[in-house]
């Protein structure tokens, strides 16, 4: 677990967390090929960023969150969550859904890069669109903006974040596809890993049976009659 530092040691609206240790790679490994929509599901559906659009192609997001929660507008925190990232981390920004201006655009992409960050997530407004379409680096964002951030703080550093109405934790299981961005609490990846390839094994049986034509017709009526529905 990362280290806590007491609230009084920084001047207000500043704080800054250790990093938790990395994400065990064979998470990584398991959650890979599991569509984010699978995650969602099995998380009761009512979990995952909303309002979030891809502007990198199809390129898959997967990785441990660094997370920071900074003021509408400003990227000095994000500037510094860079610096202490591990390989494998995904930043994941509470940016207010601020859209007047962009807190990431090409230069924080190229340092990203290079820390070894594998995607970022921005409740707020990214810019150097042509840059991110090359897909190098998974980006989630809820819009687009030419005007530049300020970077005058203050901000949070790995602490518990609100993005895009998704509650995302330090070093949550971040995954995220054309579909969307999803979190999960590590404590719950054995379980939810098992109810993912179950679900996928019933999606996959489902198909089968309207391929062949053997699909129940009878089901949804059973479902409405119990219901109440006089069917």
């Amino acid at each position: 677990m990362f280290d806590v530092v007491s609230s009084s040691s920084w001047p207000t609206g500043y704080l800054i967390k250790e990093s938790i240790e990395p994400l065990d790679p064979k998470w990584l490994r398991e959650f890979q090929h599991i569509p984010a929509s699978a995650v969602s599901d099995c998380l009761g559906r009512n979990l995952g960023g909303l309002g979030l659009k891809p502007y990198h192609g199809n390129s898959l997001l997967l990785g441990s969150a660094l997370t920071v929660r900074v003021r509408p507008g400003d990227n000095l925190m994000i500037l510094k969550a860079i610096q202490m990232a591990n390989p494998g981390d995904v930043l994941v920004i509470d940016g207010s859904a601020d859209l007047t201006r962009a807190v990431f655009g090409g230069i924080m992409r190229a340092m990203a890069i290079k820390a070894g960050i594998v995607g970022v997530v921005i409740n707020g407004a990214i810019r150097d669109l042509d840059e991110w379409a090359s897909g190098d680096l998974p980006v989630y964002a809820i819009g687009v903006v030419h005007r530049g951030p300020s970077t005058d703080g203050g901000g949070e550093i790995n602490v518990p974040v609100s993005c895009a109405g998704m509650l995302v934790n330090p070093g949550d299981l971040i995954t995220g596809d054309v579909d969307g961005v999803v979190a999960a609490r590590r404590d719950e990846l054995p379980e939810l890993l098992a109810r993912c390839h179950a679900l996928l094994e019933r999606e996959r049986s489902t198909l089968e049976a309207i391929e062949a034509g053997t699909l129940d017709p009878a089901r949804f009526d059973a479902l409405l009659r119990a219901k109440g529905c006089p069917i």
